[in-house]
């Protein structure tokens, strides 16, 4: 079984590569799990920079098959923001529940037909003789006036999909790994990984 590392600390993120991914012939591993410390900054001008710059970085250090992806919210209303910064939005250390109170205080007194939103994700995939692929995925949605549901991790509870009529929050993981940006990029991410492993 070839490893293949998710250049990620957030367990929710490893838990939905492991549910994307689980049929390909793949060990997942990650970066607590193989002792890496290495702290790559996003200094990136897009996602699919970021992800690169990740996916070589840890695949280096590693010499593993890596996958790194960034990933970021843009609201129409704030004219793409946070977008590259949705993980810095509330400044270093914020959590999530802060960092979707920031965007909802921002977005106060904005109507509903204002506030159209996209989750967007890039993916890159790394080996570690610096041959990098990239995908891309979106999911398009519109920004919640409260948060709601349990699911899910970052801006999930305020991002409200119509076609459900529920937040990505209250859609069960099941569906969520279906339909995400971070989903749509890894279904196209896999073809990669298979074409790879055949090689």
């Amino acid at each position: 079984m070839i490893k293949l590392l998710i250049a990620t600390n957030n367990p929710a993120k490893l838990r939905e590569y492991r549910e994307i991914l689980r049929d390909l012939p793949l060990v997942l591993t990650s970066l607590a799990q193989e002792g890496i410390g290495l702290v790559v900054k996003e200094r990136g001008r897009s996602y699919a920079e970021n992800a690169i710059s990740k996916a070589k970085a840890y695949a280096l250090a590693s010499r593993l098959l890596t996958l790194a992806d960034d990933s970021g919210l843009e609201v129409e209303a704030l004219e793409g923001e946070p977008g590259i910064l949705s993980s810095r939005y509330a400044g270093p250390g914020a959590s999530d529940e802060e960092r979707n109170q920031l965007l909802l205080r921002r977005l106060q007194g904005i109507p509903w037909e204002r506030r159209g939103a996209r989750f967007r994700c890039a993916i890159a995939i790394a080996t570690s003789e610096g041959e990098v692929q990239t995908v891309e995925g979106a999911c398009e949605g519109i920004i919640a006036f409260e948060p709601r549901g349990e699911h899910g991790f970052g801006y999930d509870p305020i991002f409200y999909l119509p076609q459900y009529g529920c937040t990505m929050a209250e859609l069960p993981p099941e569906v969520k790994n279906r339909i995400s940006h971070r989903a749509q990029a890894a279904q196209k991410a896999k073809k990669i990984l298979r074409e790879m492993l055949e090689r």
